[in-house]
């Protein structure tokens, strides 16, 4: 019956390309005419068939993890290409909308993320060991999509492309105080402090990343520019010049964006500004795939521009800009996996076979839905003030404007 439902499911989805499937009886059959790519997967367990008619995200992710999916040549990026193009363009058949739909009502249980949950969720992904993350990030340690303004950039230049970019866009002045939500290993925070003059506390749940940061302050003698605490954003008190939050608003939740961008508002001076750059998706609003709500990102979920700018609205933010990044990020990851899979075998010491085929699934299954299904990256600037920026964008690219006209609104 399973295999036969799976059949179904196939042949409605293939119509680009070919996908051969060998079943755990020894049954291989065909799915597309063939007038593209081509992939071959084999599934060693009878359960397979039911598990991936009910959830295929996870069936699939979890059956690569444990071996009882296997692709030939060991193609995962072939294989999710092959899917992830062919899901796109055909959606879900009949009998699986019901599923859908069961995935959509239930986002918001899975997205309720209150200061305890929310503090689970972050030691799940990034509190893992640091020597994971030497193996693929860049030297300062950004966890986040890279801003490639030139094609033939390395992964640091780009790094710091997006670091300038962000800066250029807060109008950072010396002295100005800012508030880094989610700050991660403290490479913005940094940033903004050595080179911008700031005066930079960043909040983070991690402890890692709060101790890592600390210390990298410390080592750069800018402790007395640049603190990281370890505490939620919604418990942050004071007033701020600037606030910025890269890759954070990911793990909010839907629920809780109005106390979000009102924490934002609270805590922004009357003429301040705020860059919230955050991953989305350019279609309607979703819902987080199974798999990477269990094993990498728990609470997590990338919004659609409507989901975002209806919160921003009600707080009384005034949207001075928003920018839309759109395979930035699938070339971040690209370089990611790279470094990764060139040093798979540090990972096997520092975890076993089963993480490292997880996390690799990961970052290929990433950079695909930013390559080929419309997940992107948006940038909101925003102010309670109306004029607090200039009139156009010149000043984000203009070397030759100095910083107070950069600062001053036309």
């Amino acid at each position: 019956m399973w295999s036969k439902a799976l059949d179904h499911l196939l042949t409605h989805l293939f119509r680009h390309g070919r996908l051969r499937v060998t079943y755990p009886d020894g049954t291989t059959r065909g799915y597309g005419p063939g007038n593209g790519p081509e992939s071959a997967v084999t599934l060693h367990d009878p359960g397979l068939p039911r598990r991936i008619v009910l959830s295929p995200d996870m069936a699939i992710g979890e059956g690569y993890m444990d071996g009882s999916v296997t692709f030939e040549n060991d193609d995962v990026y072939g294989f999710l290409s092959l899917a992830i193009t062919n899901i796109a363009a055909q959606g879900q058949p009949w009998f699986r909308r019901p599923l859908e739909a069961l995935r959509w009502f239930k986002r918001r249980l899975d997205q309720f993320n209150p200061a305890t949950r929310a503090r689970a969720n972050v030691a799940h992904h990034y509190d893992l060991s640091g020597e994971l993350y030497d193996l693929f990030l860049d030297e300062d340690r950004n966890y986040s999509c890279a801003y490639f303004a030139r094609p033939d950039m390395t992964l640091e230049e780009a790094q710091a492309a997006k670091k300038a970019h962000i800066a250029r866009k807060l109008l950072i002045e010396p002295g100005m105080r800012v508030l880094d939500i989610g700050s991660g290993w403290g490479g913005m925070g940094l940033t903004l402090a050595r080179d911008f003059g700031a005066e930079v506390t960043g909040v983070t749940l991690s402890r890692e990343q709060h101790a890592m940061a600390n210390a990298r302050a410390a080592d750069a003698g800018l402790s007395d520019r640049v603190r990281f605490e370890l505490t939620d954003y919604r418990d942050v008190r004071g007033q701020f010049d600037r606030i910025v939050s890269v890759g954070m608003f990911e793990h909010v939740g839907v629920p809780h964006y109005d106390a979000y961008f009102a924490t934002v508002r609270r805590l922004l001076q009357p003429d301040g500004i705020a860059l919230i750059h955050f991953i989305g998706r350019a279609g309607p609003p979703g819902a987080t795939s199974p798999w990477i709500l269990k094993y990498i990102f728990p609470g997590g979920y990338c919004p659609s521009m409507s989901e975002a700018v209806g919160a921003v609205e009600r707080q009384g933010l005034v949207t001075t800009d928003v920018e839309v990044w759109r395979l930035h990020y699938a070339e971040t990851l690209k370089e990611w996996r790279r470094r990764f899979e060139a040093r798979i075998d540090r990972a096997r010491a520092l975890y076993d076979e089963r993480f490292c085929r997880m996390w690799r699934y990961y970052l290929i299954a990433s950079e695909l839905t930013f390559r080929l299904n419309n997940q992107v990256v948006f940038q909101f600037q925003l102010t309670p003030k109306q004029d607090a920026v200039p009139l156009t964008r010149d000043y984000l690219y203009r070397e030759d404007v100095d910083r107070e006209g950069r600062g001053a609104a036309a």
